[in-house]
């Protein structure tokens, strides 16, 4: 074997073995209200929850939620088995999904596409659709709790380390974002079928990277990411796939965020 291969699977061991520790990391920690409750006692009347999805995919959007929970954990609106959707089968958060919905006080989505975080890069492109899923709360936040960063906005906002673990709140804006950006990755298979994006959902896996050496990048990959701009075939070959249907597809995104910002 050479030296190479060795370094290679040294690497892919060494990124199992990291995923691996951060899983029973999340696990161990508890998803509670104790944020949302210092934020309350010190005056704050709506606390949001925010989170993202999909920072380290190569295809597609990265999905934010904003989610405001009714203070104190009331009954009437209590969500049992909030917790990071990482933690969770994709059943269980459709299930959660549906519940938050319907007993948050205010919640909102939003995406930034690809060539936007091409632009700006991964991070800033969190952050922004982070900050228009605040912007598009109904009625407003009025303190944020948002996962690992902090928004240039004015809203008094705490960062929390493995919040989406941590806070209820925040657990909630994950399974939202999940399960929306799930969707909108899954509705685009049939048109980049050779990618496998309805099981991988745009991340790194060797059927996807396979398929970017084989096929190259769609026109919806990330360009600034390392597996699209090393594939041996350019993006622009691809073009001709966004024909008729994708436009359709594209549409129909659309025509759903807008949805659900004005829901």
């Amino acid at each position: 074997m050479s030296n190479s291969a060795r370094s290679s699977r040294a690497s892919t061991a060494d990124k199992i073995s990291a995923s691996a520790a951060k899983l029973r990391l999340l696990k161990k920690l508890r998803c509670t209200l104790k944020f949302e409750k210092l934020a309350w006692a010190a005056g704050a009347e709506r606390v949001a929850g925010v989170d993202e999805v999909g920072r380290g995919s190569l295809f597609g959007p990265v999905v934010a939620a904003a989610v405001i929970l009714y203070r104190n954990d009331d009954p009437a609106h209590r969500i049992r088995g909030l917790r990071d959707s990482k933690l969770l089968a994709a059943e269980r958060r459709e299930e959660l999904a549906l519940l938050i919905r319907r007993h948050a006080i205010a919640w909102a989505v939003a995406a930034v596409d690809s060539a936007r975080i091409d632009q700006i890069n991964i991070y800033q492109a969190s952050r922004l659709a982070m900050l228009h899923a605040v912007q598009q709360l109904a009625p407003p936040a009025g303190y944020l709790l948002v996962d690992a960063v902090r928004l240039d906005c004015e809203l008094p906002q705490q960062p929390i380390i493995h919040g989406d673990a941590l806070s209820a709140s925040i657990a909630a804006a994950s399974i939202l974002a999940k399960v929306e950006r799930d969707r909108m990755i899954s509705a685009w298979d049939p048109v980049f079928p050779v990618y496998g994006l309805a099981s991988n959902k745009g991340y790194c896996t060797p059927h996807h990277l396979a398929a970017l050496r084989e096929h190259g990048p769609s026109p919806l990959h990330r360009q600034s990411f390392s597996p699209v701009w090393s594939a041996p075939i350019p993006q622009e070959v691809l073009g001709f796939m966004l024909d008729e249907d994708a436009g359709e597809v594209a549409r129909g995104e659309e025509e759903t965020l807008t949805a659900i910002s004005e829901g």
